[in-house]
């Protein structure tokens, strides 16, 4: 199992929104940045992802997993541009902020430190560990 980070405004799209999906979950369609369409191409079923609200809140809020392999975004209006479905596995008992992500030396190599911009990213199993114990969630 590999471990990911779905980024998404919530104004957009946010953890309720991807809750009340249920277990069909939902496409995570739009993302035009070639390495991130690469890492979903990467997905498996199963692969678990933290939920994270970008823009004001900045904060990893729940765990979803991926339901559906890579296949064409049907946002996309042309052929290159992939995306997978997602589905709510539970949420967090306390978001856990990016502050607090900056705080801990343990997570300096994070994607989201280094890449902040990057809608989805790779999460290195010791960092999912540690991020969940933040969070206050089983990390399984």
């Amino acid at each position: 199992m590999r471990y990911w980070l779905f980024k998404s405004e919530p104004s957009t799209w946010s953890w309720q929104d991807q809750i009340d999906k249920g277990g069909q979950g939902e496409e995570w369609d739009g993302v035009r940045n070639y390495q991130a369409r690469n890492f979903m191409r990467q997905m498996a079923l199963g692969d678990r992802g933290f939920f994270y609200h970008s823009q004001k809140e900045k904060a990893v809020v729940g765990i979803v997993e991926v339901c559906a392999e890579a296949h064409r975004d049907s946002t996309a209006e042309d052929d290159r541009w992939d995306c997978v479905d997602i589905r709510a596995v539970r949420s967090f008992s306390q978001p856990v902020t990016l502050d607090q992500i900056k705080s801990d030396p343990r997570l300096e190599e994070m994607s989201l430190v280094k890449s902040s911009r990057l809608s989805v990213q790779p999460v290195s199993p010791e960092e999912w560990q540690l991020v969940c114990a933040m969070g206050q969630t089983e990390a399984g």
